[in-house]
């Protein structure tokens, strides 16, 4: 059988995208004893039903039932003996239709505790919340203790209870399919896209018997989507490609796959990169990440170095579980760890996300209460990397079926899932749930929905000064407040291009830096900005070469004051780094003032800023013989001193090479 890399197997049919949930056996006693009427026509009658149960003849046997029910609408027992049958038969919702008449016109007691318990399941599995409230609430009235299922009914009715009040108080507008020329397949699942909206990600499968593989729909200027293509035939195989997830700037793909030669479980999640326009063959992420289980479901961080994943492995809190790994600096990926509490629950755990800014967690469970079935869930990254409990995302993005995963988009305006067309029964049906079409629906995020922070993103290429020839550069970000590293891509070697996700709310430092180049320093500050939309930004790197220099614009002092503040460590600690790598290297440390004040007190001011640095540099041991300081006060502007912003240009810290 081939195996699907969304569950990987039959026994996990739990998502309504997945097209795995098979029915459930019968188990509804087919010959139950009821009382016998005394009315002669009716106890005929339904000796009659009885005896083509025992034939098997359920076809027939609920015809004579129908006819019970007709001419003798108070004999409740026969309501209840035909919804069996029809439970039997796969016909879940004419049978909750009898269960319902039947337990109306009998006695309130203990010999119909399970057909409460049936009645309360089946109108969960359709919506029908009061019914099953109603059903819950008499079968803990009258079970016994030792009724099976009964925590379960215990929590059933919380569902129904949530379920009803988040109805009444809507969040956000249901979710509309998208237009053509997507959900073109009959199932497309698993949406993702890149950080600047371009390219949206899924798993497409035209058929039910088709397997899975990984489609690529590129958005146009004017926001409609192109006609999907393949991702690439170094992806697509033979084999299942789905659940894929790309990071921000499109150039690293983990995906799951299942089945494949020299695999490590049933189902293993693999990594790409792509070069230019090509993607690499896929590599097997390893025993760190993948287990001898199922393992599927990825997410990564908008920089590909963080990884979130589903796995069924042994030792975690539940069945499904969700994971995380991160990129080390050696090129290998940690050992997966349990995300653990609250994210992780005793139940299903499953399809995580993790936005652009890298604050907000979105995955499903069935482990709390919801709507019922796989809910959405939401929880924000705490200050101590813990996060925070889990809430629900309320209706209708959650309904009684089974949702899968989500996607919202780095500005936090739009989303993206899969559903299920609508059917007649329940995910949990007699149906296979991959008879149902699957298709991708779009929505606008309300705000109780978004991710705690807000992303936009910095996007360009990397090139030589002299040359104009693209380069492979490593770009790092970090958080001024905390010195944090919080992204690290690498620009395309082919074309040079690069993104990078920036959050609301901070001040970050950008490093640009190749093997013989010049570190180049940007500065990007949303702590107090209004305007927070992407920025395009090509980078020139210089030589390392005698005569070179390049500004420093992360190194901040007080007005006419010659004092480092403390967000000035992370400018001086990456310095640090370039002059370590490159220890034949002498530097000047040169200071600029823009022409407020007098000539003489600018250029005191800016030769003490200079000697700051070096002052520090030496204390971090750079050798005092590579280093030199120098002021030039309002010499050597780089735009004429008539604005605020021109003069905040001269105002500067450059480094030179000697």
């Amino acid at each position: 059988m081939r195996r699907n890399t969304m569950l990987g197997a039959l026994r996990l049919g739990v998502m309504c995208v997945l097209g795995l949930t098979a029915a459930e056996p019968a188990r509804a006693q087919l010959t139950p004893k009821v009382q016998t009427p005394t009315n002669t026509k009716a106890r005929s009658l339904l000796e009659k039903a009885q005896q083509q149960t025992r034939e098997r003849d359920f076809v027939k046997a609920v015809e004579t039932l129908n006819q019970l029910n007709e001419k003798f609408p108070s004999f409740g027992e026969a309501f209840l003996l035909k919804g069996s049958l029809l439970k039997a038969m796969g016909d879940n919702r004419n049978a909750m239709a009898a269960y319902r008449d039947g337990l109306g016109k009998v006695p309130l007691e203990a010999v119909h505790s399970s057909e409460y318990q049936l009645l309360g399941d089946l109108a969960l599995s359709y919506g029908d919340y009061q019914t099953a409230l109603d059903a819950y609430k008499n079968l803990l009235k009258v079970a016994p203790k030792t009724q099976k299922n009964l925590a379960k009914s215990q929590r059933q009715l919380l569902t129904c209870e949530f379920a009803l009040d988040a109805i009444k108080h809507p969040v956000g507008e249901a979710p509309v399919a998208l237009p053509a020329p997507m959900n073109a397949f009959k199932f497309q699942y698993f949406p993702a896209l890149t950080a600047d909206n371009r390219f949206l990600l899924f798993t497409g499968r035209p058929a039910a018997s088709s397997g899975e593989d990984l489609y690529v729909s590129r958005q146009s200027k004017d926001g409609s989507m192109g006609a999907p293509v393949p991702i690439s035939p170094a992806i697509n195989s033979s084999y299942n490609e789905g659940a894929g997830s790309i990071s921000g700037d499109g150039k690293t793909l983990v995906f799951a796959s299942c089945d494949r030669p020299k695999a490590i479980g049933n189902c293993d999640l693999y990594i790409s990169r792509r070069t230019g326009n090509n993607w690499s063959a896929p590599v097997n992420l390893g025993t760190n990440v993948n287990s001898t289980e199922w393992d599927s479901q990825p997410s990564l961080s908008a920089d590909g170095r963080t990884l979130y994943f589903t796995s069924t492995r042994r030792g975690g809190q539940g069945q499904e579980d969700i994971y995380v790994s991160t990129l080390q600096p050696d090129g290998n990926w940690s050992m997966a760890q349990n995300v653990g509490t609250p994210v992780n629950t005793a139940g299903k755990d499953m399809a995580p996300f993790i936005h652009a800014s890298g604050t907000t967690l979105y995955y499903v469970t069935d482990g709390l209460v919801g709507m019922g079935g796989l809910d959405v869930f939401r929880c924000e990254k705490n200050a101590n990397n813990s996060w925070s409990p889990p809430r629900n995302l309320g209706y209708p993005l959650n309904t009684f079926e089974n949702e899968a995963s989500l996607f919202i988009t780095s500005d936090n305006q739009k989303g993206f899932c899969s559903r299920s067309r609508a059917s007649d029964e329940p995910m949990g049906g007699y149906r296979l749930a991959r008879e149902r079409p699957v298709e991708l629906f779009s929505f606008a995020v309300p705000p109780p929905v978004k991710a705690r922070e807000t992303s936009t993103y910095t996007q360009g290429r990397v090139f030589d000064a002299n040359t104009k020839k693209p380069l492979k550069a490593e770009v790092k970000l970090y958080d001024l407040d905390t010195d944090v590293l919080t992204q690290f891509v690498t620009s395309d070697p082919e074309y040079g291009d690069y993104t990078v996700v920036l959050n609301e709310g901070h001040h970050y430092a950008m490093y640009a830096a190749a093997d013989k180049y010049l570190l180049k320093s940007l500065s990007f500050d949303y702590s107090s900005q209004r305007t927070f939309d992407p920025l395009a930004l090509d980078i020139y790197l210089e030589p390392v070469r005698s005569g070179r220099s390049v500004v420093l614009n992360n190194l901040f002092y007080d007005t006419n004051k010659y004092e480092l503040k403390p967000q000035s460590r992370t400018e001086l600690n990456r310095l640090i780094e370039f002059l370590r790598q490159y220890r034949d290297v002498q530097i000047e440390v040169s200071g600029y003032t823009d022409n407020v004040g007098s000539p003489e007190a600018n250029i005191q001011l800016s030769q003490r800023r200079a000697q700051a640095v070096v002052e520090y540099l030496s204390s971090h041991g750079i050798s005092p013989n590579r280093l030199r300081s120098k002021g030039y006060g309002e010499g050597h502007p780089l735009a004429a001193n008539d604005t605020e912003a021109h003069r905040q240009l001269n105002r500067r810290i450059e480094l030179h090479i000697l």
